[in-house]
């Protein structure tokens, strides 16, 4: 979060009584987070600074030689939509996921169509990609237009690669096609499956960083939001929006993404033959 510049020749400096410079870096892409984070440099800055000025002079009215350069990188103005904007894709992209899946099982059997299409030539493998393909083209325009409207409307800077971000945000719905297919095979109302939904998606949102920092959360939670998609969902989408990180550095959230699919996926599929069967 906070990088230190001292410049050679600091302590030299210091010792001669000679004005020297320090540069405080801060990470900006938590406005809220960088903003206390430079209060506190500043102030342990400041501080420094008087000492040094007791010790040469005898008193605090003269300078002490430590001036206070602090740069916030990825976000400069501190300004909250820049973190807040990309967060909205990951949100949106698993509520879609979520209600459109979630619902696609369920309906069919709510209205007695199930049986029906269990007894045509479909597997159930097909089944299953017939009422997820259609969600996942969805979820693809949702993110090209919320990306669109975060660059073009609220400026939001955007330094990695779209391509990357396509690639993750697939692996990324496949996750929430999983959780959503999961929801439909245990339901048996399209309002309990409505219910179920937002008994995940509501602690999801809470327990992702995207209104907090995981940071500031209790240890127990923290390890709790390790099972979370969207959590790292947020940190690959932020990380190539405002940092342009590329996929050497966000491959350890991409690879529990595609974890999570495949393991959710599986279960939700073998649920969906037995209640099916």
């Amino acid at each position: 979060m906070i990088g230190l510049e001292i410049p050679r020749g600091f302590a030299a400096n210091l010792a001669a009584d000679r004005p020297t410079k320090v540069q405080v870096l801060v990470d900006g892409t938590s406005s809220n987070t960088a903003t206390v984070a430079q209060g506190y440099a500043t102030q342990i800055v400041q501080r420094f600074g008087i000492q040094k000025s007791i010790q040469a002079y005898g008193r605090t009215g003269v300078q002490g030689g430590v001036e206070l350069r602090a740069r916030a990188w990825y976000n400069p103005n501190l300004v909250s939509r820049v973190y807040n904007v990309p967060g909205v894709i990951g949100t949106i992209v698993m509520l879609m996921g979520l209600l459109l899946t979630s619902l696609a099982v369920v309906r069919e059997r709510e209205i007695g169509t199930l049986e029906q299409l269990m007894v045509s030539p479909l597997s159930p493998l097909e089944l299953i990609l017939g009422k997820t393909l259609p969600v996942v083209f969805v979820c693809l325009v949702d993110l090209v237009l919320i990306t669109a409207v975060a660059m073009l409307w609220f400026d939001i800077p955007f330094r990695g690669s779209f391509l990357l971000l396509l690639g993750a945000s697939l692996v990324y719905v496949l996750a929430g096609l999983g959780l959503g297919l999961l929801i439909s095979t245990v339901s048996a109302t399209q309002q309990e499956a409505f219910m179920s939904m937002f008994f995940f998606f509501l602690p999801a949102i809470m327990l992702s960083g995207f209104m907090y920092p995981v940071e500031n959360m209790p240890e127990a939670v923290q390890v709790l939001t390790l099972a979370n998609p969207i959590r790292h969902f947020l940190v690959v989408v932020r990380g190539i929006f405002l940092k342009g990180a590329g996929f050497g550095i966000l491959w350890p959230e991409i690879a529990t993404l595609g974890a999570m699919g495949v393991i959710v996926l599986a279960v939700a599929a073998s649920k969906f033959r037995k209640t099916t069967g």
